[in-house]
């Protein structure tokens, strides 16, 4: 991989992180225009490591509220008094939420990484989900705010989450659209789609870096995935602060008509043959 080419995923994947539009589709598709070839093991890894510097950019932004809940966790666990903080709950939550992931993630690895990885399920994901946007902002009652999250919460969310490892379908459009089910406004959704993130994403950009640094370093390059890594970070922080101002005032329907196109464009170039599904 190129430098030039690094910086491209990089800008690609600190856009898209958090967007409900799908960063893993994203960089799928821009890894195959440059000619990379997606199932390969350095380029699977490539796509999750280069998440953590999005990651990164989670944690800078919401460095005051992660204290905050570590140590409300912490207190809980030897006061019964301190569990009636609502950043127990909040904490609990985010811990409960990112268990079905890791579990479907894990055991589902050898899937997300071969037959998933083809630009066909990024097309019809990209547009099948619209649906589920849709249903969620209609039937949103935004009545609850983070205070009253609940461990049914934490559930839902996370099992909605694992939907998010096939290509297209966006894990921030899916726990945001389960967020607006269970009656969060949107801004409460949107953090706890935020912050939910942390340990999912951690956690498979150092799983693939431990068993696939071989790989990276002999298809890939670690330079450049360093690099496109750090670019993922900046671009990310910024569209963090972007999503938010944007979601307190507009639905997250408005992104509806650009996965729409995007999907059918895609379905387009790969019909046509001028892109290969794999």
């Amino acid at each position: 991989m190129g430098w030039l080419q690094a910086i491209v995923l990089g800008v690609v994947e600190g856009l898209t992180e958090f967007l409900p539009v799908s960063s893993t589709g994203h960089l799928t598709v821009a890894e195959k225009l440059m000619d990379l070839q997606v199932d390969d093991a350095g380029v699977t890894a490539f796509t999750a490591i280069v998440q953590v510097g999005a990651i990164l950019a989670v944690i800078g932004y919401f460095w005051r509220d992660l204290v905050r809940l570590v140590v409300a966790f912490f207190r809980g666990l030897a006061s019964a008094q301190a569990r009636r903080d609502p950043s127990w709950r909040e904490a609990l939550v985010m811990i409960v939420g990112s268990i079905p992931v890791g579990i479907v993630g894990f055991l589902a690895r050898d899937l997300i990484s071969g037959p998933l990885r083809n630009l066909w399920v990024v097309a019809v994901a990209l547009v099948a989900w619209c649906v589920v946007m849709v249903v969620a902002e209609r039937r949103a009652r935004q009545q609850r705010g983070e205070r009253s999250l609940t461990l049914t919460d934490a559930v839902v969310v996370g099992l909605t989450q694992c939907v998010a490892l096939v290509p297209g379908v966006s894990r921030s459009g899916a726990t945001i659209s389960a967020g607006l089910l269970r009656g969060l406004d949107r801004v409460s959704a949107t953090r706890l789609s935020f912050l939910l993130s942390i340990p999912a994403l951690v956690a498979a950009g150092g799983f693939e870096a431990a068993t696939e640094g071989g790989a990276v370093a002999d298809s890939v390059g670690w330079g450049p995935t360093v690099v496109a890594t750090l670019v993922s970070l900046v671009v990310a922080y910024a569209s963090i602060a972007w999503l938010l101002r944007l979601v307190a005032n507009h639905p997250i329907t408005v992104f509806v008509g650009y996965r729409v196109l995007a999907g059918v464009v895609l379905a387009v170039l790969l019909g046509t043959g001028v892109l290969a599904a794999t």
